[in-house]
C-alpha cells in the first residue's frame, strides 16, 4: 500500500494556522512569521512527516528549488567542509544543492552559468577562478542571485552578485610578520598560479620589504602535496637556503615538510614551515602545522544564508561585499631562527 502524502492543509490544521502561513514558512519566509507561530508550524511538519511536493512547487513558482555550489577542486581538503555548510543552510531553507567541481576551468564555470540561465538552478554559490561580474550579468538580468567566495574585495555593481572575501594580503602579511618576529629574514614562499596566490604573494612581499629582507619565491605547478615536495630541492640548492618557508596552502606546506624530511632536515629545527587554510590534516601532521585559518564552515554557511536571503526576497538591490575573518593558528612547525643561521 502506498502511503498517503501529507498536505500543507493538514500541517496548517495541526499547527492551528492558515495554510498560507505554512506556505510562507516552506518558501523561506520565516522572518515574516512570529517566532512562536513558526516553531509551531515546524513542530507540526516534523510530527506529521510532511515532505514538500517539489515538482508541484516548481510548476507553481517557476523555480527549481536547486542551488549550484561550485568549487575548483573537490579533492582539496579546503572545500568539503565549505560545501557541507552550504548544504546544511540551503536544505534548512528548502533547497537542494548540486555540487560541481569545475577543476578551475573557465569553460566549466561558464557551463554552470548557462545551466542557471536555463532555469536548472535558482542561484549559484561558490568559487569562480575565471569569471567576473561581467560574465555573470546574464544571471543578474534574470534575477538569479550569485554569491561568490573571493580572495579579495570585489563588488558585483548593480547586479545581485554578493561577495564574501578573506583579506589574503593581510593574512599573508600577518604570517610573514610572525616569522620575522621570530628572527627569520631568509623566508621563502612556494607560489602557484591562480586563485588566492597573487594576493598572498603581495602580503608576503610587503612584509619582507618592511624589514629590507630579500624575497625568495619558487613557482610551483599547482597547489598539491607533490608540488610542495618538488619545491624543496630548489630551495636547498640556493647559496643561502631559507630558514623558513611559507607555502600557498596547507597541502603544499605538508609536501614541503615531507620533502625536507626526505633530505634529512627537521622541522622546525632546521627550517620552519607554515601554510594556509587550516585543513584537518594540518593539525595531524608531525609537527602540527602553523597556518592561517579561514573558517571554511563559516564561509559556506554565510554564503548560503546570503543566497537564501536573496531567493526569499528578504534582500534586494545591488550586490555587496562582506569581509570574513581569518586567524593565525600557531603550532609546532615554526620556531625561532637560530643565531648561527
Amino acid at each position: 500500500m502506498s502511503r498517503k502524502r501529507i498536505t500543507q492543509k493538514e500541517v496548517a490544521d495541526r499547527a492551528g494556522v492558515a495554510q498560507a502561513t505554512v506556505s510562507l514558512i516552506l518558501n523561506g519566509g520565516r522572518e515574516k512569521v512570529a517566532v512562536e507561530t513558526a516553531e509551531r508550524i515546524e513542530a507540526a511538519i516534523r510530527e506529521l512527516g510532511y515532505q514538500p511536493n517539489r515538482f508541484a512547487q516548481a510548476l507553481r513558482t517557476q523555480r527549481s528549488y536547486v542551488i549550484a555550489c561550485i568549487v575548483p577542486d573537490l579533492a582539496n581538503p579546503f572545500y568539503p567542509s565549505l560545501v557541507v555548510a552550504v548544504q546544511r543552510v540551503a536544505r534548512a531553507a528548502g533547497y537542494e544543492v548540486v555540487t560541481i567541481d569545475t577543476e578551475g576551468v573557465a569553460a566549466n564555470e561558464r557551463s554552470v552559468v548557462a545551466a542557471a540561465a536555463q532555469g536548472r538552478y535558482d542561484g549559484v554559490v561558490g568559487v569562480f577562478f575565471h569569471l567576473g561580474a561581467r560574465d555573470l550579468e546574464q544571471l543578474g538580468r534574470l534575477n538569479i542571485p550569485v554569491v561568490r567566495i573571493e580572495v579579495s574585495r570585489k563588488a558585483g555593481g548593480p547586479q545581485p552578485i554578493d561577495d564574501l572575501y578573506i583579506d589574503n594580503i593581510a593574512a599573508a602579511h600577518a604570517l610573514a610578520s610572525h616569522l620575522i618576529g621570530l628572527g627569520h629574514r631568509r623566508i621563502a614562499m612556494v607560489a602557484a598560479p591562480g586563485g588566492p596566490q597573487p594576493f598572498r604573494l603581495e602580503g608576503y612581499l610587503a612584509a619582507m620589504g618592511s624589514v629590507g629582507a630579500d624575497p625568495i619565491v619558487v613557482e610551483a605547478a599547482n597547489f598539491t602535496l607533490e608540488a610542495g615536495r618538488d619545491s624543496v630541492r630548489r630551495f636547498l640548492d640556493a647559496p643561502l637556503p631559507p630558514t623558513a618557508i611559507i607555502a600557498a596552502n596547507d597541502l603544499m606546506a605538508i609536501g614541503v615538510m615531507q620533502g625536507l624530511a626526505a633530505e634529512g632536515l627537521s622541522v622546525p629545527g632546521d627550517i620552519s614551515v607554515a601554510g594556509f587554510d587550516d585543513i584537518l590534516a594540518s593539525a595531524l601532521v608531525t609537527p602540527p602545522l602553523t597556518t592561517v585559518a579561514q573558517f571554511q564552515d563559516r564561509l559556506g554557511a554565510r554564503a548560503a544564508a546570503v543566497l537564501v536571503e536573496r531567493l526569499s526576497a528578504a534582500t534586494g538591490g545591488p550586490g555587496h561585499a562582506e569581509e570574513m575573518p581569518f586567524e593565525l593558528v600557531l603550532r609546532g612547525s615554526v620556531g625561532p631562527c637560530r643565531k648561527d643561521d
